[in-house]
């Protein structure tokens, strides 16, 4: 592998999916000004995320409908069958 070519400044950082409150810890070099105490008493930034695989469609087998601004009605307005 060559020398160089990944971050150097790795750390442990808490994610959280925001639609169902699942929170994870994992090493990222990603950026945040938010912490939050994680189970074994330490504080760790925490990156808020919209999906992750507990609340995503593929990993759960669930359907789940966002509507936004009456989308999906339309759509199945639009190609209903008549």
């Amino acid at each position: 592998m060559k020398q160089g070519l990944h971050p150097a400044n790795y750390r442990l950082v808490v994610f959280k999916d925001m639609s169902n409150g699942h929170s994870f810890l994992s090493r990222s070099t990603a950026n945040s000004k938010e912490t939050v105490q994680w189970e074994d008493g330490n504080e760790y930034p925490v990156i808020k995320l919209e999906i992750s695989n507990t609340s995503h469609p593929f990993y759960t087998g669930k359907n789940m409908l966002v509507d936004t601004a009456g989308r999906i009605d339309k759509f199945k307005k639009r190609y209903a069958k008549k």
